[in-house]
């Protein structure tokens, strides 16, 4: 039937025949007009233009993908999920349509081999594949509409390659996680960037390494800092659950901290000193001083007011500040079905 189709088109080159066959394998049906899939699947670096001299790439189509994908899969997770807040809708769908999810959708559904580019580089900053998904399912939108696109994510995707429930209640986010787990607990947790290079290829790599209560923890190492840190939180997170001495360590150290912070401080009787009055003294002095000399001592002034401002030893400016970190709503994190969830995701390694 498929083959008949194919004649009835009348697609001139077997190239052509090929990229329609494999078109249909990836998304359920065949195009009505194929130009907008061949579009959808042309990167910028081909540097292509059409008879106006525009350029001719996925950029735009990406664009009205990520928007219909975000309605879509939102549709679907509403519609799964009767009954659940916002708040695990919203975490839910972004886990599906997040960057690191789509770029293994196009390499399993086999998008990656049917994208048109010159670039060599496969590297996993790459989101080639990822972008190409996007500009699909924008493609599928302007040539068959919106219930197309819901066919594609409910039967060539969701059905076959994602499980929604697994992903819905597996907590992704170590770091969110080890933040929730120390500020609950009072620890003092740091980020703290081991080394920043580059690989054989050129591209950026990251290691961090988990400090908690001035105690190390894991070590991780990504082409990203969040994916280095992610990795780290992973490891010591799953330190934390199997390894009794290690978190025994930690609770010590805190409990030294904490001990002594509280302890009494024995206050020196100091003269008072008459600020005001040295101010004034000072500034008599510079006006009564001669000119040349009283920049010098404008300098010293100010010299000795920035070294009191400096943070005291063993203090960073760049410090980890657990203020400066957006910790994700856990409105439904408490739910009974979470527990074993977390138990499933911290048993990977």
């Amino acid at each position: 039937m498929l083959s008949n189709l194919i004649d009835r088109i009348k697609l001139p080159f077997r190239k052509e025949k090929e990229f329609f066959l494999a078109l249909y394998d990836i998304v359920g049906f065949y195009p009505h007009n194929i130009d907008i899939y061949k579009t959808a699947l042309m990167h910028k670096s081909m540097r292509s233009r059409n008879e106006k001299g525009r350029p001719v790439n996925n950029e735009r189509l990406e664009f009205l993908g990520d928007a219909v994908l975000d309605s879509v899969v939102g549709h679907i997770v509403f519609n799964h999920f009767p009954g659940k807040r916002e708040g695990f809708l919203t975490n839910t769908r972004s886990k599906i349509v997040q960057r690191e999810t789509l770029n293994r959708l196009a390499e399993e559904m086999g998008i990656n081999r049917l994208i048109q580019s010159s670039c060599a580089n496969t590297s996993h900053n790459s989101h080639m594949g990822g972008n190409a998904f996007e500009a699909l399912v924008g493609a599928i939108y302007l040539d068959r509409g919106y219930n197309a696109c819901m066919r594609f994510m409910e039967k060539q995707v969701l059905a076959q390659l994602i499980n929604i429930d697994k992903v819905a209640y597996k907590e992704v986010n170590f770091k969110s996680k080890l933040i929730e787990w120390s500020q609950k607990n009072r620890i003092r947790l740091e980020f703290r960037l081991l080394s920043s290079e580059k690989d054989k290829d050129g591209n950026p790599t990251f290691c961090y390494k988990t400090v908690l209560e001035g105690i190390d923890g894991d070590m991780g190492r990504g082409y990203s800092k969040k994916e280095s840190q992610q990795l780290a939180s992973r490891l010591t997170m799953n330190r934390l659950r199997k390894q009794p001495k290690f978190i025994d360590a930690v609770f010590a150290a805190k409990s030294a901290r904490t001990k002594m912070e509280e302890m009494p401080v024995g206050v020196l009787e100091r003269e008072a000193k008459q600020d005001f009055i040295i101010s004034d003294t000072n500034d008599r002095a510079r006006q009564d001083a001669p000119e040349d000399f009283r920049e010098d001592m404008t300098a010293t002034a100010q010299a000795a007011d920035d070294e009191r401002r400096l943070p005291r030893s063993g203090e960073r400016e760049d410090e980890f500040d657990l203020s400066d970190v957006r910790i994700k709503d856990r409105e439904e994190s408490y739910e009974e079905i979470i527990a074993a969830a977390e138990a499933s995701a911290f048993a990977e390694n």
